[in-house]
């Protein structure tokens, strides 16, 4: 049904558009609790063999939704009753902004694939902050993705990501540095090693010093070449870091300028995952995203090293419960190769 309503409405629609209006209507079933609460006893992973614990955190499924959808921090409590395991909010930024101009978001319908160039278009720290103080009618993990504020130079790149960390690092489960967006001029830069130690040593500070010491990870680009992805693994591990989120979009493609996300990063965020885990082992939690489609992917994912997996251009392909689908068919294979948890296939190939 979700196909012939995307094939023969949503996809003539403008991309941007429909965001908006999805996030609208989240945001309005976010303030009805008993529905809100059905939904949730429907379609949430609630199965025990399920849960999977990182960084002191407990989550009700391995499947997340990725940062660039709920921006604003305005709809993740409904976005989790529709079956996935956390909402990554965000980008936030210290300062609202407008973000790049339109048109910015691009279908690639036969390559399951988006492109974007939005920018870190959101209003603020403060302004989500005031959304995540509210208080949740239901079970959710809220990561938030921190990002430099577009009009900040490269030079006081670490105190703005210390304005913003210092706001919202006491309301999230989870606190994740992002350097490698390729939407803001000079962002990646920050991914070489010489500039992304201090920024994250005083983020660190900020997270550590929450009153329940807020995880801290830091979110990395596929286009890294392998020794600098080596480097910012043994960076992660030197400064005691809670994990690292493998990847952003991608910029190698021959669309549209800005970040390629969806089946065509399949290859590169598995081979980034598989290097990560064969670097780190298991001291640092790795969480995979780029390229999720299905069941087979999420479990190649988890067995290839990964504690947690992301999708969001799946799910635009995939429909409204595509994440609470997929978990029931990582259910299924779970039970199916006699495990007690989805825990003992963590780096089964690695």
């Amino acid at each position: 049904m979700y196909r012939l309503v995307f094939s023969q409405v949503l996809q003539r629609l403008d991309a941007e558009a429909v965001h908006h209006s999805t996030v609208s209507a989240l945001a309005l079933l976010a303030r009805l609790p008993l529905l809100k609460r059905l939904l949730h006893r429907l379609f949430a992973p609630h199965d025990p063999a399920l849960r999977v614990t990182a960084f002191g955190v407990h989550f009700p499924g391995p499947l997340g939704l990725a940062a660039g959808f709920d921006k604003d921090a305005a709809c993740a409590e409904a976005v989790a009753v529709l079956g996935f395991g956390h909402v990554e909010v965000g980008t936030i930024t210290a300062h609202g902004q407008p973000g790049n101009p339109r048109p910015r978001l691009f279908r690639l319908v036969r390559q399951h694939a988006v492109i974007n160039r939005m920018g870190f278009n959101n209003a603020g720290a403060v302004a989500a902050a005031r959304r995540l103080r509210r208080t949740r009618g239901v079970p959710v993990v809220i990561g938030v993705n921190i990002g430099k504020t577009k009009v900040v130079p490269e030079a006081e790149a670490t105190a703005d990501y210390v304005a913003g960390a210092k706001v919202l690092a006491p309301l999230a489960d989870y606190l994740v540095v992002n350097v490698s967006s390729p939407n803001t001029p000079g962002l990646r830069n920050l991914q070489a090693v010489s500039l992304l130690r201090p920024l994250l040593t005083a983020v660190k500070q900020v997270a550590d010093a929450t009153p329940r010491r807020t995880p801290l990870l830091v979110k990395i680009a596929p286009d890294l070449a392998d020794e600098d992805v080596d480097a910012v693994a043994e960076l992660a591990l030197e400064l005691g870091l809670d994990g690292i989120i493998a990847t952003n979009t991608t910029i190698k493609h021959d669309g549209e300028t800005g970040g390629l996300s969806g089946r065509p990063l399949k290859a590169r965020s598995l081979e980034v995952l598989r290097r990560l885990r064969a670097k780190v082992g298991d001291r640092l939690t790795l969480v995979s995203a780029g390229g999720v489609e299905d069941v087979d992917d999420v479990w190649e994912r988890i067995l290839a090293g990964a504690t947690l997996v992301q999708g969001y251009t799946g799910w635009i392909y995939g429909g409204p419960l595509w994440a609470a689908r997929i978990h029931r068919q990582l259910l299924r294979r779970v039970r199916r190769h006699g495990l007690k948890s989805v825990t003992e296939a963590i780096g089964r190939t690695a």
